[in-house]
């Protein structure tokens, strides 16, 4: 399960990958254009507002000036004539004295600078604080009433504003970058699919299943893969179909000959009881290793039938406990601990008696030439599955071997030097293929 769950947690990786890249890209680009959009609108309300305080102050400078010239009057009162409102404050300096349209806040508010600029006979503004809140004081010089005029705005309406704006750029750049990510999540699907496709092939060819094609695309590079990878599968289906029948040809035209030289060692054996001891052991030696050929050539041609798709299952209704208990009594006169998990062994399973049988006799074999011997045979059911378990006595298989034991004439190295009671290394094999 290992093996099948990485190639989907590399491709989850990937669609990942793509999706982060479409929202870092997003999230880029928008925050980009967020900071040049608010610059600019910051920049533009701000120089509408000054414009806007500049020529309001300059009109009421101007009336206040044409009103101080037309007749002697009180400055405060001049400034009260003024319709500046709740933003604005206006401020006269003539003669060294101060006036102002209200007593929330008196000439100290406005920025020394300032007041030096127009002192000197000069105008100007200049953006300042009040209380933590934006302002903006515009100084005019009149040297018609040997005073200055000044107004003070109130910038908090444009704060609110450029907070407006700033928190609408903020929403947008975070939808844009949710709307890119859902974009990456869908682009990388469809991207990804031609691979999916070929992942999926692939995994069905490596379990066997030869039969696996990609399906033609309409896309001309996709179809030069396609078509490539089409073109290897079927060169492999090929050259293992080759193969089989080499073994299987070959298998069969050693059969005959074995069967005669087992049938003749067989007469030699029973004639070798008044042989010397030499002569017998040499005897036994051939008979033993003429058996140990035909058992690798019997289980050479059972690999090349289920290969080849010639030995078909047949699946019949099999209680698996007795199915166990039947195997292990016909393999040895003790018998062995049998557990049968309930969920498994209450009702018949559908299975092919004969190839579990063959499964069971092989673990057995392979247990008795390699570990001491089974001591326990054991089945049990696992997410659906049926699985047969037969425990040794011996140390186990070391790590760096377990990958290969199911690989044809694959003995390991505890097995040492071949015995006359050592396998050849097909029975294992067996076991997997069926």
């Amino acid at each position: 399960m290992n093996g099948a769950g990485a190639p989907a947690r590399a491709r989850r990786r990937l669609r990942v990958r793509v999706a982060g890249m479409f929202a870092l890209g997003a999230l880029a680009l928008a925050t980009t254009l967020a900071i040049v959009t608010y610059a600019l609108a910051e920049r533009y309300l701000l120089d509408q507002r000054v414009r806007l305080a500049t020529r309001q102050t300059y009109l009421d400078a101007r009336a206040a000036r044409d009103a101080l010239q037309a007749e002697p009057r009180d400055p405060a009162e001049v400034l009260s004539g003024l319709d500046v409102g709740e933003q604005r404050q206006a401020f006269i300096h003539r003669g060294g004295d101060w006036y102002a349209t209200g007593i929330t806040a008196g000439p100290q508010i406005l920025p020394s600078s300032l007041r030096r600029l127009v002192n000197g006979g000069e105008s100007g503004r200049q953006r300042f604080e009040i209380g933590g809140e934006p302002a903006l004081a515009v100084g005019v010089s009149i040297p018609a009433i040997n005073g200055s005029f000044y107004e003070v705005f109130i910038l908090d309406e444009l704060d609110a504003t450029l907070t407006v704006i700033r928190s609408s750029l903020l929403a947008a750049a975070a939808t844009t970058t949710i709307a890119a990510a859902g974009l990456g999540v869908w682009a990388a699907r469809r991207v990804l699919r031609p691979v999916n496709e070929v992942s999926t092939a692939a995994a069905r060819i490596a379990s066997g299943d030869l039969s696996a094609r990609l399906e033609p695309q309409t896309d001309p590079d996709l179809e030069q893969v396609v078509t490539s990878f089409n073109a290897m599968v079927d060169a492999l289906q090929a050259r293992i179909e080759r193969d089989a029948r080499f073994v299987s040809d070959v298998s069969h035209e050693l059969r005959s000959p074995l069967m005669t030289l087992a049938a003749s060692a067989s007469v030699l054996e029973r004639s070798s009881r008044d042989m010397p001891a030499r002569q017998r052991e040499a005897i036994q030696l051939i008979v033993d290793e003429i058996a140990r050929f035909q058992q690798v050539v019997e289980e050479l041609l059972e690999l090349s039938r289920v290969e080849a798709g010639v030995d078909p299952l047949e699946v019949e209704p099999v209680r698996v406990g007795e199915l166990l208990m039947n195997v292990t009594a016909r393999y040895r006169a003790d018998p062995l601990v049998v557990e049968v998990d309930p969920s498994v062994g209450q009702v018949p399973l559908l299975l092919d008696k004969r190839r579990v049988e063959r499964i069971l006799v092989n673990l057995l074999d392979n247990a008795r030439v390699h570990a001491g011997g089974a001591v326990r045979v054991g089945a049990r059911r696992v997410d659906g599955q049926l699985v047969l378990e037969v425990d040794d006595e011996g140390p186990g298989v070391p790590p760096e071997e377990r990958p290969r034991i199911f690989d044809r004439f694959y003995r390991g190295s505890a097995s040492g030097r071949r015995s006359a009671d050592s396998s050849a290394g097909l029975g294992l094999a067996l076991v997997a293929e069926h």
